[in-house]
């Protein structure tokens, strides 16, 4: 449990049978009420804001909570009510209200990083009949039932440098704007002044007055059309339909879920390479499982223990996940426990919401880990640290159930350039570009997938209109997926031409240390940022850059990460090899070293094929997957003292 948690908000119900009185034709009518207006407001952002990363590469997310701050649905992650719960009590609470806040170490670790701006809207209803005692205020009187909110990543707040993510942060004042939860509409009325602050202290003002417009009149038209669901069939019936989605939620995790995972406690960690401030390291992210008995005193449930997590960096990896109990960290890592439904069109039926709470405990070191920082640690980077735990999660669920769990997959990475264009107008750039998941015990990962759900590429017909460069090539990164009885997915790769001299940035990981593979599949291919590749002026940049500076008529090669590979390669069916190497996912050369496929013919001649006889003799000759159940690909032995694997890689 939670170590600091200022106020503490515990998990509850608001009917007294937790919804088993509900309606189920009402109850499914509600939930489908509560998908549709989430969508509506995701669509009305999407289609009315202004800047690249939220129009265009969609990096933003909707969610709908009830009046306890009970996360009530779940196609994707959201931020949290409970800081605006606890500065603005719900009672004081107006129609027309729009709070607003940024502030990493005041959301209760709902925000990661100051970038992310929050609006949260309160929805509200006439309560009419008996509702079992559980209102907040008298019969008749207009109250507030659930909160609307969106939050997404702006381009520019403020800090040190162009895109408010300064690589070699040391403090989070050097980050940009900080912003504790305010009313920002009040009863309807813009606070105009917050709104002057905040566009003032953004390089990019425009973008962000109409990105905000757009998420504040979203989410005002979310909090109507939930209203109007209340107002249709009563708050005390929608209430108790809350209740059974959310214990309908918690029943079928720990039925399909919980019982594919035997009574047991296992350990694994993984790493992030670098925090911008130290030479590259392995900063240690570590979880003990432990699966409960069903006659725990306690309950049923998972044990997430984080001891063993690195002290916090230096620079800006580090996440506050200890606030309100980790709350938001369980929701954002239970995502990682649908791989265990029965078929994978179960596990794209199971959402997400606040039911998987109950199931999951959360143990946190002392304050002043990557997972505990003490203020004013810097975090604009700490998808190095969240997304990495999705993996170490996957990797102890992996060890649980004999690796009947997807290989690592890749992580968020933000690449752009910046300048002034052709007519000297400052310009900013930023992209999300995905990378290859990893293979799974039944089937290859995906290809280019991107892990913040909805996002996507920028169109090049977009940025070539308004960006002074051309993008010359957008394709599969070959040999980047995992070797793998099942291959791990591919990255993108990506060259863009500057038309005129700018500047270079990048906030990413898995340069050095690739996606792990599992149960004897190979890791994928790391990042790799190359500037006038075969030129004069060659030369690989940091994954971590803030200003590198770029040329007219240089070229900026990108290639993102590959998933890892599942299972032992020299088990994959070489027909399915043949395939990949016609396809150009695997190049002639790995078919042989990597998957020991030996070739005839030629993909130009129309006649690939492979020589059963003598693959089947290469094979033969080769040793098979040593003691690791984990490969950690070679750059591991760079930062482990030349060593293959960690000692927690062995079952």
């Amino acid at each position: 449990m939670s170590r600091r948690a200022p106020t503490q908000f515990p998990f509850g119900f608001l009917t007294d049978d937790h919804g088993a009185s509900a309606d189920p034709v009402l109850t499914e009518i509600v939930q489908g009420s509560l998908a549709a207006v989430e969508r509506e407001v995701e669509t009305a952002i999407a289609r009315t804001s202004r800047s690249p990363m939220i129009r265009d590469a969609h990096d933003f997310r909707a969610g709908i909570h009830d009046r306890l701050l009970r996360k009530l649905t779940g196609r994707s992650y959201s931020a949290l009510v409970h800081p605006v719960a606890r500065d603005f009590p719900i009672a004081e609470m107006r129609e027309g209200d729009v709070f607003f806040h940024n502030d990493v170490y005041r959301s209760e670790g709902g925000i990661g990083h100051l970038p992310d701006l929050c609006v949260t809207v309160p929805v509200f209803a006439t309560r009419n009949g008996a509702d079992g005692g559980h209102s907040p205020g008298p019969e008749g009187e207009r109250q507030v039932v659930a909160f609307v909110q969106a939050f997404g990543h702006h381009d520019d707040i403020g800090g040190a440098v162009p895109g408010s993510m300064p690589s070699g942060a040391t403090s989070v004042f050097s980050e940009g704007l900080m912003v504790p939860p305010i009313r920002l509409w009040d009863a309807g009325v813009p606070n105009r002044a917050a709104l002057t602050i905040m566009t003032r202290n953004s390089r990019m003002p425009e973008s962000l007055a109409a990105d905000l417009d757009a998420e504040c009149s979203a989410c005002l038209m979310g909090a109507r059309r939930l209203g109007e669901l209340f107002d249709r069939y009563g708050v005390a019936a929608v209430e108790a339909c809350f209740d059974a989605i959310i214990d309908g939620s918690t029943r079928t995790y720990r039925c399909e879920i919980l019982s594919k995972i035997p009574v047991g406690s296992w350990t694994w960690e993984d790493y992030a390479e670098h925090d911008g401030v130290d030479e590259p390291r392995l900063h240690t992210q570590r979880i003990t499982l432990t699966r409960t008995p069903d006659d725990d005193p306690d309950g049923e449930r998972l044990v997430l223990d984080f001891d063993g997590t690195s002290p916090q960096a230096k620079g800006p990896i580090n996440h506050c996940g200890d606030y309100s109990d980790g709350v938001f960290l369980a929701k954002w890592l239970a995502p990682i426990l649908r791989n265990l439904a029965d078929t994978p069109e179960r596990m794209a039926e199971l959402d997400v919401n606040e039911g998987v709470v109950p199931l999951l405990e959360l143990r946190f070191p002392e304050p002043g880990t990557l997972l505990t920082p003490v203020f004013p640690a810097p975090t604009n980077a700490r998808t190095f640290v969240i997304l990495r735990l999705l993996g170490v999660l996957a990797g102890v669920v992996a060890k649980a159930v004999d690796g009947r769990m997807p290989a690592d997959q890749e992580t968020i990475r933000y690449t752009g350039v910046y300048g002034e264009d052709h007519d000297g107008r400052p310009y900013l750039m930023r992209e999300v570009l995905g990378g290859g998941s990893g293979g799974r015990y039944y089937a290859d990962g995906e290809d280019t997938i991107h892990v913040v759900p909805d996002s996507r590429n920028l169109p090049t017909e977009f940025t070539e209109a308004r960006f002074p460069f051309r993008v010359e090539a957008l394709g599969l990164a070959v040999d980047s997926g995992g070797a793998g009885e099942f291959r791990g997915g591919l990255g993108y790769e990506k060259h863009v031409r500057m038309l005129k001299d700018g500047h270079f940035m990048s906030i990413a990981d898995r340069s050095i240390l690739a996606c792990w593979g599992v149960k004897g599949g190979l890791a994928g291919a790391p990042f790799e940022v190359v500037v006038d590749p075969g030129g004069p002026n060659e030369r690989v940049v940091d994954a971590l850059a803030d200003a590198e500076p770029v040329t007219a008529g240089e070229v900026i090669r990108i290639r993102t990460t590959g998933g890892g590979g599942w299972g032992d390669p020299l088990r994959r069916d070489p027909a399915s090899v043949v395939r990949d190497v016609l396809w150009r996912k695997v190049s002639p050369e790995a078919a042989l070293s990597s998957y020991g496929v030996v070739l005839t013919g030629s993909s130009e001649g129309g006649d690939l094929a492979h020589d059963a006889d003598a693959t089947a003799a290469e094979r033969a000759g080769r040793a098979g997957p040593g003691e690791a159940f984990f490969d950690r690909g070679p750059g591991y032995a760079r930062l482990a003292e030349g060593a293959s694997h960690a000692a927690v890689d062995v079952l």
